[in-house]
């Protein structure tokens, strides 16, 4: 059986705040104990806010800007807003780079941790020793996905838990062999923990029982992981990025001066 639940009684989290003892005291104060093999998924907001990373930004664009490392795809939404799919410091492809506006002091937002899964780390070491038990700890953002509409949260950090079940070689029912069956059960549990988490509850932090399994030693490959690498990335542009690109090289092998607007017009 899977049991998810938030955690209550976390405060709200300002730079400098000790996560390890708030999230042991709810721990302590809550009706349902934690168990060995139990999984803590902890949205990335409260991390960040912990470790200061506040930016002052009078303009959320300029501090997208600074975190991005690589340009996907550029939209201009019908409200004249411009939407960027960047890939950025860490590696991930996302929307906006991770930067978050919401919930953040005015003038200021919010940008990811340094190092999710350093993070995740920290955080499970700490739970571990202060309730002397062995646990996972799973970082959480909201992330959109290519072909699908809506968001889904998404692991960015992981320690001792095990986020992707490779089940390669293995058989199925029928006695074929696994070739590519990868599950990416980080993904997985972090999607799962929002459904009692939410986004707007004040509830940052859920409890998965159910997937001991999957905990193991703090050595285990964090969510870094689970980012597919560039030579392996069959989506790295946005379609009309990568028609641009293509032309141009065309043209610059070719002498052509401009690339034609893909619709004709």
């Amino acid at each position: 059986m899977l049991q998810i639940w938030a955690l209550p009684g976390i405060p709200e989290i300002t730079s400098g705040t000790d996560l390890v003892g708030v999230i042991s005291d709810a721990v302590l104060a809550s009706a349902a104990a934690l168990e060995e093999g139990d999984i803590l998924v902890v949205t990335s907001k409260i991390v960040s806010k912990a470790e200061g990373r506040f930016v002052e930004a009078s303009d959320r664009e300029d501090a997208i800007t600074a975190e991005t490392v690589r340009v996907v795809a550029t939209r201009t939404t019908p409200n004249g807003s411009t939407t960027r799919i960047v890939e950025n410091r860490l590696g991930m492809v996302s929307a906006a780079a991770g930067v978050d506006a919401s919930n953040t002091p005015q003038g200021t937002v919010l940008l990811l941790p340094v190092d999710p899964d350093a993070s995740a780390r920290a955080l499970a070491a700490g739970l571990r020793e202060r309730l002397g038990i062995r646990l996972g700890v799973l970082i959480s953002d909201t992330l959109g996905r290519a072909w699908r509409e809506g968001q889904t949260d998404c692991a960015i950090g992981a320690a001792g838990v095990e986020v992707i079940d490779d089940l390669r070689g293995q058989t199925d029912a029928d006695g074929r062999p696994l070739v590519v069956s990868m599950p990416c059960v980080g993904d997985e549990l972090a999607s799962a923990a929002d459904l009692v988490k939410g986004k707007a509850a004040g509830l940052p932090v859920a409890v998965i029982r159910g997937r001991a399994d999957l905990v193991g030693s703090l050595d285990l490959p964090g969510a870094r992981s689970i980012i597919r690498p560039a030579e392996r990335d069959m989506f790295r542009l946005g379609a009309d990025e990568a028609y641009a690109e293509g032309f141009a090289a065309g043209a610059a092998a070719g002498g052509a001066s401009a690339a034609p607007a893909r619709d004709g017009s």
